[in-house]
């Protein structure tokens, strides 16, 4: 990597290898892309739709929309009237180009000798199988079905089933609640849950089945009943219907249970699409919920797959042959888009990863890396941060050679873990994709190019083809040029959220009122002289300190810089001058010690790299954060602790519960009375 480091930032440039590889190798050449995107949308992506197999083109405008409600309601309609069916697209298109044979998924499961692997022909004939299943149960096109099972190749048939036959699939992340399963379940009124009968994550056991036996009841105890619930045999906890009655491990309802193995028997292979208008809906996926009442956001079928599959191309450089890895969980968009969506409409092999990063050892990622020799890693910033906490040396133990490409998603890196990611998991050779999207995105919307985006550690860098972003004051002013303020998007891109599902005046006010005639992120943001994007962390995560706001990511950053910091977390508490000061939770990483030094040294650090109010008044050590399972800092709950608060609310998000004991055990040692 060639750098440039000036007094005022640090730039990393892409280096002459990876540039003759790139798609778009020149920053002159993303300008003139990008320029085109802008100024002629329809002629961009019309360009780009002819490489997808459409029934027939947009009967209608290219682009209808409204961002301003004093005109009417919001609304964005991306080729209407155009039909197609996105699985075609990404399982019968492909074969159709020859690839038929090419590895679709390899599979690692929980424990490092559970593999397995499937060709794009084969995953047609289970997807095709499973269509027909539904079929049988009277799923027909606009039913929604309910998915709530372990990282596997099934839980993508059962996804593109649906796709394949016009139901509306809405993924529940394996590890809710049956509280919050039930919630979802009766939200987009499905009509029929796949599960399985249980999963482990690490050493931990996860009852699936009764899960949603529970979740099940609590539905019914509304009125709302399923059709059917097809189980996946994954642990083995039941050997047939016969005898499943008998088992002690799992329960059986014969009205509604059945074994997916058993269906899937005698269902024939073939199955033909259902053609599909592109403004159709796909999927309903629910926000974690680690605030508020979730929201259903909803996707359509062909402005999300022509986005989908046209950042995955251009961000991930992807080439046939590549191996991707991915270690988002199929439970969030970023499972949906880049381990299923627009990475199969790209002919990728795809790494399925069901286990943790950390089981059983801190190395199992880089042994996934170098047994399938995978070219491309995309993990989140907490994983990185995470990983570092052990050191280099479960990294150095494997080649990792293969790598030629990494990249980040979820939240802001600091820049320590982004030169820790560059330097030791990618030996200095890897350009580094730090991407910003959300659920809402359907893809990543400001991200750097790796063949031409010069990388400033630690900055989302620019917008992607189509995306035009805004900065604006508290008072919806837009400001121009070097900027701090709220990031919003002044026009729709092709996989747009179109609506919440079932309350599509919740999605005007949450995006559309705060700032007229904008898309509204809820994240902050500044923007630098050479207009790259740096986001600072949710507008709702800003802390009022002495009257005065500082952004959560940036204080974090700034502990997270020192050496024997692996993790932070930045939250308000009620002070009696101040009237709020900074409560600040750490991680060290192994082989450190916390000390009065080490506190005196973090409160310098602060005060000297943003100044003398982002000093933290409290340091709390920690061995863990509490985090969602998509692997968020649940700030909320990190508050709650800092105030002493045990009313915590909604916990079914929490990946680890049991880091709660030792919050508010240790809290009366370090924070103040």
């Amino acid at each position: 990597m060639a750098i440039s480091d000036s007094e005022e930032e640090l730039i990393i440039y892409p280096n002459e290898e990876f540039k003759r590889g790139a798609h778009i190798a020149s920053i002159d050449e993303y300008r003139r892309l990008y320029k085109r995107s802008i100024e002629d949308p329809e002629g961009f992506w019309s360009d780009i739709i002819n490489e997808f197999y459409w029934k027939c083109g947009p009967k209608n405008e290219f682009l209808k929309y409204n961002f301003d409600y004093i005109n009417g309601p919001i609304f964005v309609k991306w080729m209407e009237g155009a039909v197609t069916n996105i699985c075609y697209n990404v399982l019968d298109r492909i074969i159709d180009e020859g690839l038929g044979e090419n590895i679709a998924y390899y599979w690692e499961g929980n424990e490092p000798n559970m593999t397995r692997q499937i060709t794009y022909n084969n995953l047609r004939k289970e997807v095709c199988k499973f269509a027909n299943v539904l079929k049988s149960k009277g799923i027909k096109k606009g039913d929604r079905v309910a998915i709530y099972m372990p990282v596997t190749i099934e839980l993508v048939t059962a996804m593109l089933a649906c796709a394949r036959i016009g139901a509306i699939h809405s993924v529940v992340f394996a590890g809710f609640s049956a509280e919050a399963l039930a919630d979802r379940i009766l939200d987009a009124n499905c009509s029929l849950l796949v599960t399985s009968d249980g999963a482990y994550r690490g050493t931990k056991f996860i009852p699936l089945k009764d899960i949603s036996d529970a979740a099940l009841a609590a539905c019914k105890l509304k009125g709302h009943e399923i059709i059917a619930c097809i189980v996946m045999r994954h642990l083995n906890l039941g050997i047939n219907e016969s005898d499943v009655n008998n088992n002690p491990v799992i329960k059986w309802n014969p009205e509604i249970d059945v074994w997916w193995d058993h269906v899937m028997r005698n269902a024939s292979d073939k199955c033909d699409p259902v053609w599909l208008d592109a403004e159709d809906p796909l999927f309903i996926l629910y926000t974690s919920g680690s605030t508020g009442k979730p929201k259903g956001v909803l996707h359509t079928i062909g402005g999300y797959m022509i986005y989908a599959a046209t950042t995955f191309k251009y961000v991930f450089n992807y080439n046939v042959g590549d191996v991707f890895f991915c270690t988002a969980d199929l439970g969030w968009i970023t499972g949906h888009t880049v381990n299923v969506y627009g990475s199969l409409a790209n002919a990728t092999t795809i790494v399925l990863f069901e286990g943790t990063p950390f089981y059983p050892n801190p190395g199992r990622l880089w042994e996934i890396v170098d047994h399938l020799s995978v070219n491309i890693f995309y993990t989140a910033p907490t994983a990185i941060r995470s990983l570092m906490k052990y050191g280099d040396e479960y990294v150095k133990a494997y080649k990792r050679s293969s790598l030629k490409l990494l990249g980040t998603a979820g939240e802001p890196i600091n820049p320590e873990a982004w030169f820790w990611y560059m330097n030791v998991v990618g030996s200095g050779k890897c350009p580094i994709v730090d991407t910003f999207w959300q659920t809402e995105t359907g893809a990543p919307m400001i991200t750097p190019l790796p063949g031409c985006t010069p990388m400033k550690p630690g900055s989302a860098t620019l917008p992607f083809f189509g995306v035009v972003p805004a900065v604006l004051n508290n008072e919806g002013k837009e400001i121009e040029g070097p900027a701090v303020g709220h990031l919003v998007f002044k026009r729709p891109w092709p996989s747009i959220a179109r609506t919440v599902d079932g309350n599509h005046e919740r999605y005007e006010m949450t995006y559309f009122h705060k700032f007229r005639g904008y898309f509204c992120t809820g994240d902050g943001v500044r923007r630098d002289k050479d207009g790259y994007y740096w986001i600072t962390g949710r507008t709702d995560d800003m802390l009022n300190v002495s009257g005065h706001l500082l952004s959560t990511a940036e204080v974090e950053s700034a502990i997270v810089g020192h050496k024997a910091i692996a993790e932070a977390a930045a939250v308000s508490s009620p002070h009696p001058i101040k009237g709020e000061c900074l409560y600040c939770y750490i991680v060290l990483k192994n082989g450190y010690e916390f000390s009065r030094e080490l506190e005196r040294d973090l409160k310098f650090r602060a005060r000297d790299k943003i100044g003398a109010l982002a000093a933290p008044e409290v340091i709390h050590p920690v061995s863990g954060l509490p985090k969602t399972r998509s692997g968020k800092i649940m700030r909320r709950i990190l508050a709650k602790v800092a105030r002493d608060d045990c009313e915590l609310g909604d916990i079914s998000s929490m990946a680890d519960v049991s880091i709660l004991d030792e919050l508010f055990a240790t809290r009366h040692i370090y924070a103040f009375n």
